[in-house]
């Protein structure tokens, strides 16, 4: 019997895309350190009740606006709620309303963008005339305008951001599904009789789906900071549930009294959208098949 020489089954497996795309991921420290902060803000969403000191609505007249101490690690606000526990339940508000939106914005944009890509014609033209015209708004200006229209609370805020933000997967999708219609093995497919629904589920989005992915990744940074800003503006979460958009919003009128008011919702928004941000960087290029080239 023949046998493999030493190592031979080791390089395969590590030849496969997944186990390429996961060795150049481990390479990338500020990918790495992005997947870290995600991991951390998504375990304090989910363990939120056992983490949090305090209930992050309840109030405590004696000691309102009290700087960070052993009792209040981060300080309290102006009714004497503690900052901490309202951050560990604030980052519940932002990551559902980036992932969700992500969500909506996919199951919207997606099928429309297969649609015009393989179809084409008018189909195309009605798709992209529609896309055209909701992208020539400024996505937060189209987000408010559609919060405002629904009415404020943090599940229309997830629907205006879902909205906003399906333009972009319309047009990725559209032209990924360009450029992978013409490659052989759909043409093969296509002379062989498979109908376009098999085309479509088994060729087209298979191959369309690592661009759109990555996307998905950077769109939530852009839902966070949406959802953020609509809650700072009364359009998301509403009082007194956390958000850290409305703990911003609560703070303007202290800036000078009670700094970390502000401070600490704002420094969860920042690192939590580098994070996103890193981690979509990393990925595209962990997922780019010209770095093996």
């Amino acid at each position: 019997m023949t046998q493999l020489a030493p190592g031979v089954g080791t390089e395969e497996r590590s030849g496969r895309p997944q186990n390429r795309a996961l060795r150049r991921l481990r390479g990338r420290p500020l990918a790495l350190f992005g997947a870290f902060v995600i991991v951390f803000f998504v375990a304090l969403a989910v363990f939120a009740p056992q983490l949090a000191p305090y209930d992050p609505a309840a109030t405590d007249f004696l000691a309102v606006r009290q700087a960070p101490s052993a009792a209040y690690p981060l300080g309290t606000d102006d009714v004497g709620r503690d900052v901490l526990s309202r951050v560990i339940f604030g980052a519940r508000a932002s990551l559902m309303a980036g992932v969700i939106s992500v969500v909506i914005a996919m199951l919207l944009g997606v099928p429309l963008g297969l649609v015009s890509g393989f179809y084409g014609g008018f189909v195309d033209e009605l798709i992209m005339r529609f896309t055209d015209a909701l992208l020539s708004f400024p996505f937060l200006i189209l987000a408010v305008a559609l919060a405002a229209s629904l009415g404020p609370s943090l599940q229309n805020a997830m629907i205006a951001i879902g909205i906003a933000s399906a333009p972009t997967f319309i047009r990725l999708t559209r032209g990924q599904v360009l450029a992978v219609k013409a490659e052989e093995y759909v043409q093969a497919a296509r002379a062989l009789g498979t109908g376009d629904a098999r085309i479509i589920a088994r060729h087209i989005l298979p191959n369309s789906f690592t661009p759109l992915l990555i996307q998905a990744t950077l769109t939530i940074a852009q839902a966070i900071i949406a959802e953020s800003s609509l809650s700072f503006l009364g359009l998301g979460v509403q009082p007194p549930t956390p958000s850290w958009g409305g703990m911003l919003n609560t703070a303007k009128g202290f800036m000078a009294q009670a700094p970390w008011m502000a401070v600490w919702p704002g420094l969860s928004i920042f690192v939590t959208v580098l994070a996103f941000n890193l981690f979509g960087d990393g990925l595209r290029d962990a997922l780019d098949p010209r770095e093996d080239a």
